[in-house]
């Protein structure tokens, strides 16, 4: 049977903590299931690191000899990508929400950057992911802006991009049409337990709120939830990531596709309007910009892409990213019974929104499809549950 039996239902089904990008999918998937889904928001909707994320859709350009799991867990959510936009587009009733199928050059600048571009490529076709080697020719030939100093370019096609404040907006508007709940300003304190099983979660204005299950899926603000048993508790902290958007007054034109090179990247929205970012720094809660970190990101961009300096900056602001101790994300269900986790996706929230709901929502409901089970073996809670467990005896 289910964990979400209907006896002795309590006020609501499930009770959802974050509002970002993950937590409103997961919403979103969990309410047309059917179930009764309020979601808790510290401050406003999208208003965290979803807020301030690029938006890149990347599993390809991102992928790492160190990761295959990650980057198993990315492709399957970039594959589900276009449908989940188009059912949410009609469940929201809006014409779009940014999503743009534009494809991503990786770019070098000189020798050195050239021959570490060549060990990406090589990487990427061990893989046996979608890339193409450009000569740089090749390449301003598909962005003429790109600089002469080129030396190298891949081509990776299938990696797109989309604007997260306006996913993020619109799975509030499908959570609340699908019957959902989205409440601001409603921090949570803690996870509320009986008996070793989730009663419902403690708010900040003293009251609380009765759930059959919990996600937490309250990115860098995580570990300030209390009220989680040890051994069953899950270390997240901020990685602090300043980027910049600018628009051309002369409209689009400027790049067609993402640009990236070495950290940075330049994404472009389709209309005017880009996007680079982006700094990673270990700096705790800090979210104040800085000169230096808006210099380097606008040199490197604009060595590449000259025409960045005729852009008009409109915003220069800092994010931060929920990071694990092992960098990867922790999705499913807690040895705490009704208690799931949806955390830790670092500067993947965006992309892996699509997949980590759909990982959710089954293990809500209690089952596990055939497709998904390497998946929810590789970033279960209990590689650090059983962890801290052992560590405590």
């Amino acid at each position: 049977m289910s964990e979400l039996s209907q006896h002795n239902a309590p006020t609501v089904d499930l009770a959802v903590v974050g509002a970002g990008a993950i937590g409103l999918a997961i919403a979103w998937r969990a309410s047309r299931s059917g179930l009764r889904v309020v979601v808790l928001e510290r401050n406003l909707t999208g208003g965290g690191t979803s807020h301030v994320a690029a938006g890149m859709l990347a599993p390809v350009a991102e992928a790492a000899a160190c990761e295959q799991p990650l980057l198993e867990l990315g492709l399957a959510s970039v594959r589900a990508y276009p449908r989940f936009v188009a059912e949410l587009c009609d469940a929201a009733a809006v014409p779009d929400v940014g999503y743009t199928p534009c494809g991503t050059l990786l770019v070098a600048r000189d020798d050195d950057e050239a021959q570490a571009l060549e060990r990406e490529f090589e990487l990427r076709r061990s893989f046996a992911l979608e890339v193409s080697r450009l000569r740089p020719s090749q390449a301003r030939a598909l962005e003429p802006a790109l600089s002469p100093v080129l030396r190298l370019a891949l081509d990776v096609p299938a990696d797109h991009a989309i604007d997260p404040r306006r996913l993020t907006a619109a799975l509030a508007l499908a959570v609340r049409r699908a019957g959902g709940e989205v409440r601001e300003r409603t921090a949570v304190v803690s996870v509320a337990t009986t008996g070793g099983r989730v009663r419902g979660v403690a708010l900040e204005d003293g009251s609380e709120l009765r759930a059959q299950a919990v996600v937490i899926a309250a990115g860098s603000w995580a570990d300030e939830i209390g009220g989680i048993p040890d051994g069953a508790q899950i270390p997240i902290r901020p990685v602090k990531g300043q980027i910049l958007r600018l628009h051309d007054p002369s409209g689009p034109g400027l790049l067609a596709r993402v640009v990236r090179m070495g950290p940075s990247y330049i994404v472009p929205r389709g209309d005017g309007r880009y996007v680079i970012g982006a700094t990673s720094e270990e700096r705790g809660f800090d979210t104040t910009v800085t000169a230096g970190a808006a210099f380097e990101l606008l040199r490197d961009a604009s060595e590449l892409v000259p025409g960045v300096s005729e852009l008009v900056v409109d915003e220069f602001s800092a994010g931060l990213r929920p990071a694990t101790a092992d960098n990867l994300p922790v999705i499913g269900p807690s040895t705490v019974d009704g208690l799931h986790w949806a955390v830790g996706h670092r500067r993947g929230g965006i992309l892996l929104a699509p997949i980590t709901a759909e990982l959710v929502v089954e293990g809500l409901a209690g089952r596990q499809s055939r497709q998904n089970g390497s998946l929810v073996r590789s970033f279960a809670p209990a590689r650090f549950e059983y962890s801290t467990v052992e560590t405590l005896a």
